[in-house]
């Protein structure tokens, strides 16, 4: 009977996986490669969604669904559109100062709408230039191409400019009113982005800043369980993708005794414990239905629900177990925790697939659903997201692989910039002894 479970569970992660994958290659331009923020009809390109498609190509070749040369193709037409797009303080560039706006043309690369220059977006996308060269290693043509040029980006980034005369890093620039008003507080995603910073060859930013971000950290007790708070799940997920925290602690958590990836491992139990006591009764809640974190939801609407008014919100920060919460569960969250605490993650996704949350869907499961939001058509699981979002995918295609067989983290720890930003950062202990991660440390510049 285990065997047969595992056996399902293996096929399970291979059809989650492959869908993501897909998802990364068929919502691309044709042209400038640019992934696509959603399925969502007039979308734009997310740079972050680029990002981790350019570490994902690897896995697409890797899981047989291109060849070697069509993932490096891929990734050099990414790569030549960002190092040769216009960088410059023009309100329709692609950059500015080696940083990228959050959101793209899909046909042009040039900024869409009026969205932020981002420092964490930009951070995810270099990630993926650095996971990718990290693969592309032989000496190919267009191989050595694809680390000439994940080389220069990573070298043109200006951290020291995003930090806008302050110790913190800023979380974006518009070219229209300059620098936003908030700075990167409290632990959240932006330890990827602190680690790229602190790491640069050309731009670093002073180790005193890595300190003074996590001096603004909140530790709590929650369900028995201490840990480094953050309420939505991908916080704890986003610089996992890339980096294998396992073993290797900072100041702040040497002094706590954990390391990151047990505080992601603590923050899966909280959510998971919170849905199973349910405080708000929402439909569908329980020890294998949950999943809170940032994401679209059926609002903004208010509907009386067996006679209690519920508020819904459409996207949404969700967060366990302080809220907000209406409901709805992300199903690629849950996913995306699995190398944390693959003992309760498992059984929660057999339940989503027992649900047949995503039965029709293109791409696996349904990116959210929300049991207590009725559906038009008054089955379960209620209502169900229409659309698909880039960002999810790649994260959830990306953990699996770290779950399976951890060649990201692999390939990451062979890059002399994320190993210079985590020594910088003060981090200490496991693979960072390593003779192989020294040696590497050694040969750069």
């Amino acid at each position: 009977m285990r065997e047969a479970t595992v056996l399902s569970d293996e096929r399970l992660l291979d059809s989650l996986q492959t869908h993501a994958l897909r998802y990364l290659l068929d919502e691309a331009d044709p042209s400038t490669g640019l992934v696509a923020d959603s399925t969502m009809p007039g979308t734009v390109c997310s740079i972050a969604a680029v990002g981790m498609a350019l570490a994902s190509y690897p896995l697409a070749f890797e899981h047989g669904l291109v060849t070697r040369s069509e993932a490096a193709a891929r990734t050099l037409r990414l790569l030549r559109l960002f190092h040769d797009s216009p960088q410059s303080e023009a309100a329709d560039a692609t950059g500015y100062r080696g940083f990228y706006y959050h959101f793209l043309d899909m046909q042009t690369g040039r900024r869409a709408w009026d969205s932020e220059l981002s420092t964490i977006d930009t951070a995810l996308l270099l990630a993926g230039t650095l996971a990718a060269a990290a693969f592309f290693d032989t000496d190919a043509p267009d191989e050595r191409e694809i680390n000439t040029l994940a080389d220069a980006l990573y070298r043109r980034a200006d951290w020291e400019w995003a930090l806008d005369g302050g110790l913190t890093l800023s979380h974006g620039w518009r070219p229209e009113s300059g620098f936003l008003p908030y700075r990167w507080k409290g632990y959240d995603e932006a330890l990827i982005l602190y680690v790229l910073a602190l790491g640069s060859p050309t731009h670093p930013i002073p180790a005193e800043s890595y300190v003074a971000w996590t001096a603004t950290y909140t530790w709590k007790c929650i369900y028995g369980q201490e840990l480094l708070y953050a309420g939505p799940l991908f916080i704890h997920q986003y610089s996992h993708l890339w980096i294998d925290f396992r073993g290797i602690q900072d100041a702040y958590m040497r002094g706590k005794g954990i390391d990151y990836f047990e505080n992601s491992r603590r923050a899966t139990l909280v959510q998971r414990e919170y849905a199973m006591r349910n405080p708000l009764g929402f439909a569908g809640y329980s020890e294998c239905c949950w999943g809170f974190t940032a994401c679209h939801g059926p609002g903004p609407d208010t509907l009386s629900v067996d006679g209690i008014e519920r508020r819904f919100l459409g996207y949404s920060a969700r967060s366990a177990p302080f809220g907000p919460d209406d409901g709805t569960i992300a199903t690629w969250a849950a996913v995306a925790s699995l190398p944390f605490a693959p003992e309760v993650v498992l059984p929660t996704l057999r339940r989503f697939r027992q649900m047949h949350v995503g039965a029709t869907g293109r791409y696996g499961f349904e990116s959210t659903f929300n049991p207590t939001y009725p559906s038009a058509d008054g089955q379960q699981p209620g209502w169900v997201c229409p659309w698909i979002y880039g960002i999810d995918q790649g994260a959830l295609a990306l953990m699996i692989e770290n779950y399976r067989t951890g060649s990201t983290w692999e390939g990451m720890k062979r890059s002399p910039w994320i190993v210079r930003g985590l020594r910088r950062a003060g981090f200490d202990g496991g693979w960072l002894r390593g003779s192989h991660a020294l040696a590497v440390m050694h040969s750069a510049p």
